[in-house]
């Protein structure tokens, strides 16, 4: 016996979601039932106001609800030092060693031949122009430790060579093929003591 098509259709719906199964779908929309009216209501506006009122800053391209991001409106941190990452869940693991202090570049993607995606769909023309107008020393390059990382990595350095410019690539402790969010902060935070320059 099949469920009421209301509650299939949001079964459907919730299945879409990372790491949520039929099973894991169903406890949800059960969970949505028995709980009171508002809750749920209050759960649907926040979700809401996810997509309505959350903007990516005009200067990193973090997340952010007003249009310069938290971290870029923080005159305690370093602007001549820009980490550049590839998503803001990157930012979030980063920030969470405590033990960088600089400015960030969220390229929203990364290089992906296989995939069709190419670096013109990243914004490395607006990196491009920070180097050369923010006094920057240094670039970090803290992208993924897999193939599509690297092969940004690498699109990035060559770009970067006509500036006077350390580039320098997190280091010991993220293992090949693993993502940045994942990494404990140890691991994280050695990685970045230990960046290393890359040569052009």
């Amino acid at each position: 016996m099949a469920y009421p098509r209301i509650i299939e259709n949001l079964i459907e719906k919730l299945t879409k979601l990372p790491g949520v199964g039929r099973r894991s779908a169903e406890r949800i929309v059960f969970w949505l039932l028995e709980n009171p009216r508002e809750d749920v209501l209050g759960l649907s506006e926040d979700i809401v106001k996810l997509k309505d009122n959350l903007t990516f800053c005009r200067i990193c391209n973090n997340l952010s609800e007003t249009e310069v991001c938290m971290i870029c409106s923080d005159a305690n941190r370093r602007d001549d030092m820009i980490c550049v990452v590839e998503s803001p869940k990157d930012v979030l693991a980063i920030e969470k060693t405590g033990q960088y202090h600089g400015s960030y570049h969220v390229l929203l993607g990364v290089v992906s031949p296989a995939e069709g995606k190419g670096p013109e769909g990243l914004r490395l023309n607006q990196l491009i122009n920070r180097v050369k107008n923010q006094n920057v020393t240094e670039v970090i390059l803290a992208t993924d430790a897999d193939t599509e990382g690297e092969t940004t990595a690498l699109f990035i350095v060559d770009r970067l060579k006509e500036f006077k410019v350390k580039v320098s690539r997190i280091g010991v402790g993220i293992p090949m093929g693993s993502a940045v969010e994942y990494a404990d902060l140890s691991t994280l935070g050695m990685s970045l003591n230990s960046r290393r320059e890359i040569q052009p």
